[in-house]
């Protein structure tokens, strides 16, 4: 039978998982797997550069086999640890190599998360000692042990990365862009280190390197997009560049996201100008638009179209009546019964409502 792996104390605050505070530092340990956090320094550093991580268990290389020999099922066999994971699949697995090595890649940081995410519902230990089950039941040593000892990894990293998240901006300068550019081009850099501080250059990559490349990716964006030394012709072609340094599968999700938000604004443009509903509708069929939802917004400009015209008759009958001088009273009791005669629809009294108020 498998040694059953120290139990971890932690506490919680919501969304987050604390170590055990010892003095003015932070120490964590776990005898079972050889793995050892210590963090020191004053209380509320911000700077992982003033952090000492140890830790002496080296996770193995990424594996990247055509077939795993191991693996954690889809679905639980049991029932679920918390009520939010009722009728799930599993958000990621663990796998092993047919030697019994852990293989290292972003689906062990989704498994992780699966059954963190459910802290606030259950207990951490509760969360935590799932996790270890589930390596113990389904991996062989030493993918087993590797698979613990990075999960203690990335609790600990969650903890200490909690200073760099919290780092609050000078208020004096927040609504500053220049300034909020800086601060989380920061944030990230911190985050970088620490992570390279914590983890094997294997483990980082395989957690975070899509995230850090889009993080970057929109670091860099936004700071193009700042500079008032570009034409924007100058802009676009800087942002096209890097939006082809992303990995290939981000990449393709970056330009697909990004033609379609330019057919929006096209589409937009086009129904903003149209001189009908009706030219509306066929604009959009000419850009590609198929004819029944084109059909679906000619309905809906044409609504839109009837009410503002009853609006506005609504509008001219309440400025008539103001004009009438009225008692307060008698005045919006009118003003009720305008409302209802040219707006029978509960939804288009509201929306008459809103626009009123605009008017005044």
């Amino acid at each position: 039978m498998k040694q059953k792996a120290n139990a971890l104390r932690w506490w919680l605050i919501p969304g987050t998982l604390l170590v055990i505070v010892a003095g003015s530092g932070l120490w964590y340990s776990s005898g079972s797997s050889g793995i050892t956090v210590e963090m020191s320094g004053k209380p509320g550093t911000k700077s992982p550069s003033q952090t000492e991580i140890a830790y002496n268990h080296v996770l193995p290389e990424v594996n990247h086999p055509s077939s795993t020999a191991y693996k954690t099922p889809p679905r639980l066999s049991s029932p679920p640890i918390a009520p939010s994971l009722e009728g799930t699949d599993i958000d990621g697995t663990l796998q092993a190599t047919a030697d019994g090595q852990l293989v290292v890649n972003l689906e062990v940081r989704d498994f992780f998360d699966y059954f963190l995410s459910t802290v606030g519902e259950v207990s951490p230990e509760t969360a935590i000692t799932q996790i270890q089950h589930m390596a113990q039941q389904y991996l062989p040593e030493p993918a087993s042990s590797q698979a613990i000892t990075l999960l203690e990894q990335y609790l600990a990293y969650k903890q200490a990365s909690l200073d760099v998240l919290q780092t609050e901006l000078d208020p004096s300068r927040q609504h500053d862009a220049a300034y909020q550019l800086e601060a989380l081009g920061s944030a990230l850099a911190q985050l970088k280190q620490l992570r390279q501080q914590i983890f094997s250059p294997e483990a980082h990559q395989a957690f975070f390197r899509q995230e850090e490349a889009y993080s970057e990716y929109t670091l860099a964006t936004l700071g193009i997009q700042q500079r008032t030394d570009l034409t924007e012709q100058s802009k676009q072609a800087l942002l096209n560049w890097h939006r082809n340094q992303l990995p290939d599968t981000l990449k393709s999700t970056e330009q697909h996201l990004h033609a379609d938000i330019q057919q929006q604004q096209q589409r937009i443009a086009a129904m903003a100008s149209a001189s009908s509903p009706e030219m509306a509708g066929q604009q959009l069929i000419d850009m590609g638009l198929d004819p029944e939802s084109a059909d679906d917004v000619v309905s809906y400009l044409q609504q839109r179209q009837a009410f503002n015209q009853r609006f506005e008759a609504f509008h001219e009958a309440i400025k008539h009546q103001q004009k009438a001088g009225l008692a307060n009273t008698t005045e919006k009791e009118y003003q009720a019964h305008l409302l209802e005669q040219y707006f029978p629809d509960q939804q288009e009294q509201t929306w008459a409502k809103l626009k009123l108020l605009d008017q005044s």
